[in-house]
Order: C-alpha cells, then sequence, then structure tokens
C-alpha cells in the first residue's frame, strides 16, 4: 500500500483502539452503564468505516500480490489473466487509499452545528443593501434545497430594498460544515437601476457564519456581566409585537458585544434566540483570537475568516462570479444566487480536503 509511515502508525493505533472497544462493549459491566455503553458505541461506530477500509485495502494489497507472482508464469493465458486482475486490483487499490484518507480526515467538531448567518451592508449605500438582499435571498434558497430550516432573528431594511443587516439562524444537516468558508467580504460589480449612464458600480457586503453553541456552558456567562434591555419591535409583526415591549437586547458589558433579537412574538423566545447569538458571537471572538495566535505557526489554505478580506466578486454584466481564494472563476451567476451554491462550495471543500491530505502524509 502506498501510504506514508505516519498514516499507517495512525492506523496501527486505530485498530488497536477498534479491538479494545469492541471487547468493551461486550462486557456486561458495561452494558449495564448506560453513558458509558453509549459513549463507547459512538467512538466505535466513529472508528469502524476506517477500519474496514483498511481491512479491505490489506486484502486487496494480497490479492495484487499473488496476481503480481504469476506474471512470470509459463502459460500465456495465465499471464494475460494475471495482468488484467492486476490492473484492476491496482485501480481498486488506489481507489480505496483515497477513501480511506478521506476517513482520516481531521474533523471540524463545529462542522455539524447550527449557525446564525450575519449579512451586513458595506460600502456602496443602497446598492450594498440590495446586494445584501440578494445574498440572503441566495442562501435562502440554498437551505430550502437542502431541506434546512431558516428563520430571521432580526433584521434592519434598506432605503431602497434590501438590508443594512440581517441576522438568520439555519439550522440542519452539516449546516457550518457546507458554509463554514462564506465568512468574509462579498463584491458587487453591476450597473444599478438608478444610473442613466450605464457606468458600473462597485459594492460590498461582509457575511459572518458563526457556528451556534450547543452547550449553554460551553462558553461561561456571568449574568452580572449582560444588560438586558425591552423595548418595542419595528416594522412588520402584526398589531401584537407593536404594542408589547417583546424585542430584546443583550450587552455583554465585558466585551462590548450586543446582540438584539425581535422576531418572534414572546419575549421569552427572543431572549432564549438572543442569548444564543450572544453565545455564538462569543465563541466565534474567542476562536479567532486562539488562531489570530496561530496564525505564525500554521497556514490556512481557504480563507481566515477576516471579515474584511474580499473572498468573492459577483460581476452580473459578466453573468460571472469569482472566488479569489481558489481562483476559481464560474460564468453560472444567476443559478449560484438562484441557490445552487453547490458549484462554489464544493470546490472550497475539496481545496481544504487537499490541504489536509497533505498535511496527513507529511511524515515530519
Amino acid at each position: 500500500m502506498d501510504l506514508s509511515a505516519s498514516m499507517l502508525a495512525k492506523l496501527d493505533d486505530l485498530d488497536d483502539r477498534y479491538h479494545e472497544l469492541s471487547g468493551l462493549l461486550a462486557d456486561p459491566e458495561t452494558v449495564t452503564d448506560r453513558d458509558r455503553f453509549t459513549a463507547l458505541s459512538k467512538e466505535l461506530s466513529e472508528i469502524e468505516p476506517v477500519i474496514r477500509c483498511f481491512q479491505d485495502l490489506r486484502r486487496l494489497d494480497e490479492e495484487l500480490a499473488d496476481a503480481a507472482s504469476l506474471l512470470d508464469d509459463d502459460d500465456p493465458e495465465m499471464r494475460e489473466l494475471a495482468r488484467d486482475d492486476a490492473g484492476r486490483l491496482k485501480r481498486e487499490l488506489d481507489t480505496g487509499q483515497e477513501r480511506l484518507k478521506r476517513l482520516l480526515l481531521p474533523r471540524n467538531p463545529n462542522d455539524a452545528s447550527n449557525v446564525f448567518l450575519e449579512i451586513r451592508a458595506g460600502t456602496g449605500g443602497d446598492e450594498a443593501a440590495l446586494f445584501a438582499g440578494d445574498l440572503f435571498r441566495m442562501y435562502g434558497r440554498y437551505a430550502e434545497a437542502l431541506k434546512w430550516h431558516l428563520e430571521i432573528v432580526s433584521s434592519r431594511p434598506g432605503e431602497h430594498g434590501g438590508y443594512k443587516e440581517i441576522i438568520s439562524r439555519i439550522d440542519g444537516a452539516n449546516v457550518y460544515g457546507r458554509l463554514k468558508f462564506e465568512s468574509g467580504a462579498h463584491r458587487v460589480q453591476r450597473v444599478p437601476e438608478t444610473e442613466s449612464q450605464g457606468r458600473i458600480h462597485t459594492s460590498a457586503c461582509t457575511v459572518a457564519v458563526l457556528p451556534e453553541v450547543e452547550a449553554i456552558n460551553e462558553i461561561e456567562l456571568n449574568k452580572a456581566d449582560i444588560r438586558v434591555d425591552t423595548f418595542r419591535a419595528s416594522g412588520a409583526g402584526g398589531q401584537h409585537v407593536n404594542k408589547t415591549d417583546s424585542a430584546i437586547r443583550l450587552t455583554h458589558m465585558p466585551s462590548g458585544i450586543v446582540v438584539e433579537c425581535q422576531d418572534q412574538r414572546s419575549q421569552h423566545k427572543n431572549r432564549a434566540r438572543a442569548m444564543a447569538l450572544l453565545q455564538a458571537k462569543l465563541l466565534d471572538a474567542a476562536q479567532a483570537e486562539q488562531q489570530s495566535e496561530q496564525a505564525e505557526s500554521r497556514r490556512i489554505l481557504v480563507g481566515s475568516g477576516d471579515r474584511s478580506q474580499r473572498i468573492r466578486t459577483y460581476n452580473f454584466p459578466e453573468r460571472r462570479i469569482t472566488d479569489h481564494r481558489i481562483n476559481l472563476t464560474l460564468y453560472k451567476l444567476d443559478e449560484v444566487l438562484g441557490g445552487a451554491m453547490d458549484a462554489i462550495i464544493e470546490p472550497l471543500i475539496q481545496e481544504h480536503h487537499a490541504d489536509q491530505l497533505a498535511a496527513l502524509g507529511d511524515d515530519s
């Protein structure tokens, strides 16, 4: 097998752990301890696909060695059969090794998390607000296609359409895993409807994708550090919303982070949603600080998550969309804005996996 020494060492360790887990799960004492049994079963289910794939590769490797030993056989027909078998087995071995490498890739623990999606209009005034609306619809259609659920947490409409700011929550399968590379500055180039001379204007929006914190104790919050303000929700929502102080604003005094939620009719629900958003923002700030400290010792291939970084340009006159991090250009602007985002998300994920694979195979 064409696997590095470090990968083979990892596989040997996993194989030992797999057999250890199998023994523990067969132990009556483990079976009676529900929490331990559940935790060990989960760990086994994560390791098992890797071990099964590794076992298949070992079998293929042995069969390939047998076929190779017959390539010098005196019987011409036997040599021909051996060549055919060797070719087939080599292809299966190559495919299996690639699959095994992917199974060994380190997983981001947040990939399965729901997210808070924040879109803010940047430079460009009304055009930036309109573009923020375009981006929100794009993500909404993508979420719908993947059967995710999207709800608006708070929004500030633009004066002529779109949004100055809109924050939403998306829940579903592997949401952060697919949207995590969307954070950054998105630039649009197009002719505004108010432009009489047909000149192209450039505007920008910032997008932030924050994983939702699952447990309240992942980020410690002292109630004394949080100022809670209630106010009447603005905009659409019906008489009930406008007549009661159901909207919630939370201010985290040590960090200065402020969050609002006004889209739920219940003050209790708005408070819970605002608290979850505050948790996510504090976690994001902590992770950003950690990444900043580690930046000198590692290379992040697909973007840094820096909100000021221009990651993508949407050119309307040429119907072109370009992701600057991986030098990808597609002439599928309408399709992507219509929600067919896999055309640009998949290459980002593949590039990230390629970087992880390169690190995985490094013996140094």
